[in-house]
């Protein structure tokens, strides 16, 4: 890959490349190990114009008359992706949805580890998920303050996720994955991804509701 300036590649890139990844491993797994944007297209369901300029805008990739070498293409988007490090997690509020991203093991498999769960349910002290220990919220501090964490997930109600937040030690804090349903005021040295679940919902009822017009015309 060619040293790139990538100060300036938009978002709408950026989260195109863990599609790119998704697909190029399923290519591997069926043994395919060089394919044309065209071909990707047929995938995908990018364009193979708009394939060759997203991977232009990270360097050269592929090779006029040979397509692109799906094993080095995907180990390259994995590079930019920094899926070639390792990453410390912990989960804060563990309901139904803070169990179930704990036991989705596939983040491990990408090299995110999950270290701790936090919650305020006095029922889940002492129990385990993977080997994984449940902690009391009153916790969260001291830990934080004695542990770096690459990623903070939040999964707790809006109405105390700001609250929670406020507790990090965001010196130890490298990002945080919001799924509460609010935004949160962090300190610009904080990495925020929200996952607005609602919101998720509402655009595919959009969809559905103008495809329902549509129809009707």
């Amino acid at each position: 890959m060619n040293n790139k300036s990538i100060a300036n590649i938009s978002m709408a890139v950026i989260r195109r490349l863990p599609k790119y990844h998704r697909y190029l491993k399923e290519l591997l797994e069926k043994e395919v190990y060089r394919i044309s944007s065209k071909e990707l297209s047929k995938l995908i369901g990018f364009t193979a114009s708009q394939i060759r300029q997203d991977l232009n805008c990270f360097g050269g990739f592929g090779q006029q008359g040979y397509g692109y070498n799906v094993e080095e293409l995907y180990n390259e988007i994995g590079k930019i992706l920094g899926l070639d490090k390792t990453y410390k997690l912990i989960i804060i509020g563990a309901g139904n949805l803070g169990q179930a991203i704990a036991n989705y093991t596939n983040y491990e498999r990408s090299g995110f580890e999950l270290i701790a769960l936090f919650d305020i349910n006095p029922k889940l002290q002492g129990l385990k998920i993977r080997d994984i220990p449940f902690r009391d919220i009153d916790e969260l501090e001291q830990f934080t303050n004695e542990n770096y964490i690459d990623i903070v997930v939040i999964s707790t109600p809006k109405e105390v996720a700001q609250s929670v937040v406020d507790k990090l030690n965001i010196k130890n804090v490298g990002g945080i994955w919001n799924f509460a349903p609010t935004d949160l005021k962090v300190s610009d040295e904080i990495v925020v991804e929200n996952v607005h679940l609602n919101e998720s919902l509402f655009t595919l009822s959009y969809l559905l509701n103008e495809r329902e017009l549509e129809s009707k015309k």
